[in-house]
């Protein structure tokens, strides 16, 4: 019987840190871009002025979009923008200021380091022994079918055509997240660690519907 277990990462690799490896630059100028703050630092603020490209002062959900590419150039998928947006618009405003969007660049630039760390073969997509590794570098040991579902819910679109797609780094993060939070959420159920728990429809639904 497969042992499903959680635990402690074997790798210090975290997400949060800085830029993308591709950023897109679509800044259209409309009116003089708002002053830096004081002390900001000077790079940093140039990639967010060329984010936001109304120069409201604030990054929206499709200026976000529009400036993270993959390595393939591909964008950035929408629910992976939306999670990101999600957890560093601290003041739920619906929009990231200068001060969250540099906890963001450092988070994406994180994760990018793992992303690279895991991508063996160099191909520019996680697929599943790297997937494997990536996950129980982080503590979590999934059986091969729940590593199948992964893969398959978070693989890019397929066109058809060569060998099934990959995970791209955009929905690499989204997946792993996501195995981090219903993990998490598990794990405050299982008081007892024993892999098992007894809970109703109502706690069921509120985990999954929880997850990102």
């Amino acid at each position: 019987m497969y042992q499903q277990s959680y635990g402690q990462p074997a790798y210090n690799a975290r997400p949060p840190s800085a830029a993308p490896s591709h950023y897109s630059n679509h800044s259209s100028r409309h009116g003089s871009p708002p002053m830096a703050p004081p002390g900001a630092d000077p790079q940093l603020w140039q990639y967010f002025s060329a984010v936001d490209r109304d120069h409201s002062g604030s990054i929206s959900v499709s200026e976000l979009q529009a400036a993270l590419v993959n390595g393939d150039w591909t964008r950035f998928d929408v629910d992976t923008v939306k999670m990101l947006m999600g957890i560093f618009d601290s003041d739920r405003s619906g929009s990231i200021s200068f001060n969250e969007f540099s906890g963001l660049w450092k988070y994406i630039t994180d994760w990018q380091n793992v992303f690279r760390h895991f991508d063996s073969d160099r191909s520019g997509s996680i697929e599943g022994r790297e997937l494997a590794e990536a996950l129980r570098s982080f503590g979590y040991t999934l059986s091969p079918h729940l590593l199948h579902l992964v893969e398959r819910k978070y693989a890019s679109p397929s066109t058809g055509y060569g060998p099934p797609p990959g995970i791209t780094f955009d929905r690499f993060v989204r997946a792993c997240v996501v195995v981090k939070t219903l993990t998490e959420a598990f794990q405050r159920v299982d008081s007892d660690r024993d892999g098992w728990v007894q809970m109703n429809y109502e706690q069921f639904m509120s985990i999954v519907l929880s997850a990102p």
